[in-house]
């Protein structure tokens, strides 16, 4: 009888501490937004998990499935190899800008990004 070895996972964090910082920063903005979305009558969240989370645990379902997002894109960092784990998580910093400026600009004016660019 062989001992077997278990091939482990080996979790490679990004290189880049400033871009990390970056995407938690950005992706708390927008968990707080999504969550205001929830009390402001003139906006909704379009994003069906973030609905439905709020829908079964009320406003603590959004900060979970905003968390929920927050480990699944960081731990795709963790297991892309370099350079492709930055360029990851610097795409989804991109993505996550995009929305935070969106969701701000739509919790301030009640119109979004789309609709002030005039597209």
């Amino acid at each position: 009888m062989g001992v077997e070895t278990v091939r482990r996972l080996n979790l490679d964090p990004p290189e880049s501490p400033p871009l990390r910082v970056a995407f938690l920063s950005l992706w708390f903005i927008d968990m707080v937004a999504a969550t205001l979305f929830f009390v402001v009558p003139y906006a909704n969240e379009l994003n069906p998990v973030t609905v439905l989370f709020f829908e079964y645990l009320g406003f603590a379902g959004v900060p979970l499935a905003a968390s929920l997002y927050a480990v699944i894109i960081m731990g795709i960092g963790h297991v892309l190899s370099h350079p492709r784990d930055i360029q990851f998580i610097g795409a989804m910093v991109a993505l996550y800008t995009l929305f935070v400026v969106n969701n701000v600009l739509l919790l301030l004016s009640g119109e979004p990004l789309v609709a002030i660019l005039g597209v």
